[in-house]
């Protein structure tokens, strides 16, 4: 959602990426066009344009007195988007990594991260379906996270990152962590914003899995070790795979599929073009 968002024309302010679309009035028509041609494109589940209102970004930019508002505000975009597509479509209130993004060190302050958990998930709660931890990056970030949310009694789904060989930035194996994650009893549990070639490596054992499993696929062409989230466009240093068309998306979904994943989505740089090519799976 935040990609998209960027790629139309939203101007990044500071790190906010996608979220500057809140901040910036001129863009809120924006934010709904774009979650309205997600659904025409046939996605059952649209996302709350989340991930850069979480605490730690606004703070780094001086907008920390916008925290709530700009979380309400998102939620109610979301929301006024399924009122006008008059479809039955869910929101997933998106909860970000409350630290830094691909990285599994979480700093010293575990509890600034709970809290921050805790309040956004406070903010969005009245316009969501169900939360969505989103590209976490370690158990302690899983656990912290699933935690933090428990007293708001909403059904959860677990974005887990994985990089090369199945291991997550923490260097723990996707499997071990995704098997403490489904004793939550999560909605299920995907590899989120991964490459198709890290994904491919975790599917056997994927389907070790009691809870339902899928993917959300991103199409950077590589997300070198270490790299921080800077002010600009991630695409800018991260690159855009050209190879990733919206028919080849589809051909992997249904390979994917073939191979017991049971949700699927898209992630940074995959378009509502890329979505409308899997509504044949549907």
């Amino acid at each position: 959602m935040g990609q998209e968002l960027l790629n139309r024309g939203v101007k990044p302010y500071g790190s906010l990426w996608g979220a500057s679309a809140l901040y910036d009035q001129k863009y809120h028509k924006t934010v709904v066009k774009t979650h309205l041609d997600f659904i025409k494109a046939g996605a059952e589940v649209i996302v709350t344009n989340t991930f850069g209102s979480r605490k730690r970004r606004l703070i780094e930019n001086g907008l920390l007195k916008e925290y709530k508002n700009l979380n309400i505000l998102a939620g109610k975009l979301a929301k006024k988007a399924v009122a006008r597509s008059k479809k039955k479509v869910l929101i997933a209130g998106s909860l970000p990594p409350q630290n830094f993004t691909y990285f599994a060190d979480l700093g010293k302050d575990l509890n600034f991260i709970k809290e921050s958990f805790k309040s956004q998930a406070k903010h969005l709660n009245p316009f969501i379906d169900f939360f969505y931890l989103d590209v976490m990056s370690s158990w302690k970030e899983c656990s912290i996270g699933l935690n933090a949310i428990k007293e708001y009694k909403k059904k959860c789904l677990v974005g887990i990152h994985i990089r090369g060989n199945g291991l997550l930035p923490s260097g723990e194996k996707f499997i071990a962590v995704a098997k403490k994650v489904q004793k939550y009893k999560p909605i299920g549990i995907i590899a989120s914003c991964v490459s198709v070639e890290d994904l491919n490596g975790i599917m056997k054992d994927a389907k070790k899995l009691k809870v339902p499993f899928g993917f959300k696929i991103n199409a950077f062409e590589h997300i070198p070790p270490g790299w921080k989230p800077d002010s600009n466009n991630p695409k800018v240093q991260l690159g855009k795979r050209k190879d990733l068309t919206p028919k080849k998306f589809l051909e992997i979904s249904k390979k994917l599929q073939r191979k017991g994943a049971k949700i699927i989505g898209g992630c940074c740089e995959i378009t509502p073009k890329h979505i409308e090519k899997l509504k044949s799976l549907v």
